[in-house]
């Protein structure tokens, strides 16, 4: 059983590469969820209506013994079971001047994006160098690639995401293992649902949010075997705002 893990799999971004990995690529997907046990149920529902497979398993990214516990207790039930693509998509928002940033919004957005790459990637990496192959993708943002003013916490844990990317790619590539990053823009999901789409849109060249299908497309292909020669790279999608 070929296997692809995508964490905060349960909406948005998250459901779209989940559906995508299942049906367009064949992976049987662990949809991780921390709070939201409905939404996680209506992707793995999605995923059987297309004749896909998954399976929904819970634990907090940031949380380095949950992740260990609930990732083994999954693996000693499925020996046979390899997993080749990690996708790590969890992450929050707790916007605000640098000025106000209370020391919990700064620690708990960093424990979930770039401490939570390092808990779920470092379980599985043994376990990719062994059977050397393995595509390793994670979801940043435009704003850790340029910053973005209230988002100084966001910034800092997306950047030190791509910084990641762009070692362990060096590190893992001669096993036949890539690590890319996907960089969103304004994408149309519960992440965006407040902001003034009519006039951010003015800032967009393509004149348009983008839809969670275009980012899982992009991670879909990397997660591909026809990606294996794009590895370190961090693919801006964000409709010219940044390019």
């Amino acid at each position: 059983m070929k296997c692809a893990v995508v964490t905060g799999g349960s909406r948005g971004i998250g459901r779209a590469i989940c559906k995508k990995l299942a049906v367009e690529l064949g992976y049987h997907v662990l949809i991780n969820y921390q709070g939201n046990e409905e939404a996680a149920k209506e992707t793995l529902a999605a995923l059987k209506d297309e004749g896909a497979t998954g399976e929904i398993i819970k634990f907090n990214v940031g949380d380095i013994t949950d992740v260990k516990q609930a990732l083994q207790r999954w693996s000693d039930r499925h020996p046979e079971a390899i997993v080749e693509v990690i996708v790590n998509n969890a992450g929050i928002a707790r916007d605000g001047l640098f000025m106000w940033m209370s020391p919990e919004d700064w620690s708990s957005v960093l424990d979930v994006s770039l401490q939570g790459f390092y808990n779920v990637t470092h379980f599985f990496i043994q376990k990719l160098l062994r059977q050397r192959y393995g595509r390793i993708i994670n979801i940043v943002s435009v704003s850790g690639v340029k910053g973005t003013a209230g988002q100084v916490n966001y910034s800092a844990a997306k950047a030190g995401v791509v910084g990641a990317t762009k070692a362990l790619a060096q590190e893992i590539g001669k096993r036949n293992i890539t690590v890319n990053a996907v960089a969103p823009g304004f994408i149309r999901s519960d992440m965006t649902e407040g902001m003034d789409e009519k006039e951010l849109r003015k800032i967009i060249p393509v004149n348009r949010f983008g839809e969670v299908e275009e980012v899982a497309d992009l991670v879909c292909f990397l997660a591909s075997k026809k990606a294996g020669y794009i590895t370190g790279e961090i693919i801006n999608i964000n409709g010219g705002i940044y390019a």
